[in-house]
């Protein structure tokens, strides 16, 4: 390809990330330093070169791999199930779906067995019957679509914000009102990139109402429930963080807050799943049990 004049004077990973939106920048700034581009017939291994107008670049996408996802026994805690919709429980420490640095182990490794297949594809192949997902140290509550159908529907009222969600949760500090709403939209942080933030300008918007269950007055901590009205990335925990209480053990959002107990990631449970089935049209609820270690820690602060 040819450098247009319009494009003299740009970065060589700027100028290819605009050829080609539908790969990620840091993507084709691994095939520069590999050296897989060449400009006029020179191999070039920075993504910072300065190209111009005129520069002939040349380079060979490599071939896309076939992803796949294998079936694994895992055992699975499940709150209901149907021909159209699994609910499960999900322990601490399994990830939703197969991603960088976890390609087994994974609910759908799991669900892939436990379903044989009987998964919809909505989502492709690494997420079939995932319409939504929890983090990987959160417990509790995530639904399967075993068929089209059913994932439409969900994703729907997913949209529509019509899905009863209620996670339980442990927060530094004592919150003095009984409860509250936080609104304010979410999205990348503008400081760190790999963490989500406040941010009004480029975020979606995001609301959480809380209620407080019991303050712990000696410890310092409250456990609350908190109602979803949206669903964003990190949600519970960046509100919380927001308003100066966030999540006991969350890694991420807490700051320099330390803790006595040993936790691994932060003390959020997915509790209350609500939605109106797909084919039924009937309104379908389910309760997730506290996990031992979450219930052995409000013992402790009793």
């Amino acid at each position: 390809m040819i450098v247009s004049d319009n494009n003299d004077g740009i970065r060589l990973d700027k100028y290819l990330s605009l050829q080609y939106s539908e790969h990620s920048r840091s993507y084709l700034k691994n095939l520069i330093s590999d050296g897989k581009v060449t400009v006029n017939g020179k191999e070039v291994l920075k993504g910072s070169f300065i190209v111009s107008a005129g520069d002939e670049i040349e380079f060979e996408l490599p071939p896309v791999q076939e992803l796949s996802v294998e079936e694994e026994d895992i055992p699975l805690d499940i709150l209901y199930e149907d021909n159209d919709v699994l609910v499960i429980n999900k322990p601490k420490n399994m990830v939703v779906h197969p991603a960088a640095g976890h390609s087994s182990g994974t609910l759908v490794n799991a669900v892939l067995f436990h379903c044989k297949g009987n998964l919809s594809g909505i989502n492709g192949v690494l997420r079939p019957g995932i319409v939504h997902r929890i983090d990987k140290d959160t417990t509790g509550s995530v639904i399967i679509c075993k068929n089209d159908k059913s994932h439409q529907s969900i994703a729907k009222q997913l949209k529509d914000h019509s899905i009863n969600r209620i996670y339980h949760a442990i927060v530094y500090g004592i919150i003095d009102n009984d409860e509250g709403t936080i609104k304010g939209s979410i999205g990348r942080s503008t400081v760190d990139r790999k963490k989500m933030a406040i941010n009004e300008k480029n975020g979606k918007p995001a609301v959480t109402h809380y209620k407080v269950l019991k303050r712990f007055s000696t410890d310092k901590m409250t456990y609350i429930a908190c109602k979803l009205e949206t669903g964003r990335t990190h949600q519970i925990r960046v509100h919380m963080a927001s308003i100066g209480h966030p999540l006991l053990g969350d890694e991420v959002y807490a700051g320099n807050r330390k803790t006595k107990f040993k936790l691994e990631g932060q003390c959020l449970h997915a509790k209350i799943l609500g939605f109106v089935h797909p084919t039924t049209g009937e309104y379908v609820e389910t309760d997730a049990p506290l996990p031992e270690y979450f219930e052995h820690l409000l013992e402790i602060l009793k």
